[in-house]
């Protein structure tokens, strides 16, 4: 494992981040641009904290342009929160598959989160937390959002796997 970096005023190190992992609602504004629009903009959004991840923000169904979210047919099991199903978004001509989740049925400790969507920041033309446009998590498993004022190392990258 890579040294744990020691976080400056207003920072927050993911290796605080508790496991199993905290669900918190976020005041802060969360924007997603796909294609040209306005894909997701929310202050109502939850974001899940774990140890070495950076935040993964979840969104109201209500602040989401639904319409361009498909239900797919694929799913994976979080140990925490249960079993996830996936939506392609499509906005014109362009399409990204498998790129946003959600727990239909989440564990007792989420519940609140129910049909609440995830995106992978990596397939988005552009996602924001207030202003800041966020880095994605390294590797294509994971889905948290980098931003500067969280600092790692970070799960996800080559190595890493063993932390």
């Amino acid at each position: 494992m890579q040294q744990r970096i020691t976080p400056g005023v207003g920072q927050e190190s993911v290796w605080d981040y508790p496991r199993p992992p905290r669900l918190e609602l976020s005041q802060r504004r969360i924007r997603i641009e796909f294609n040209g629009i306005t894909l997701a903009d929310t202050q109502g959004a939850y974001r899940v904290l774990e140890t070495s991840h950076p935040p993964v923000y979840y969104l109201p169904p209500a602040d989401i342009q639904m319409q361009y979210l498909m239900r797919t047919n694929r799913s994976s099991f979080c140990e925490w929160k249960g079993q996830a199903a996936y939506y392609t978004v499509a906005v014109g001509d362009k399409r990204a598959e498998h790129v946003g989740w959600f727990y239909p049925r989440p564990s007792a400790d989420f519940a609140v989160i129910a049909y609440y969507v995830a995106f992978y920041a990596s397939a988005m033309d552009a996602c924001f937390v207030d202003d800041e446009q966020v880095q994605p998590q390294p590797g294509d498993f994971y889905g948290g959002w980098i931003t500067s004022d969280i600092v790692g190392p970070f799960k996800g990258g080559p190595g890493s796997w063993g932390w």
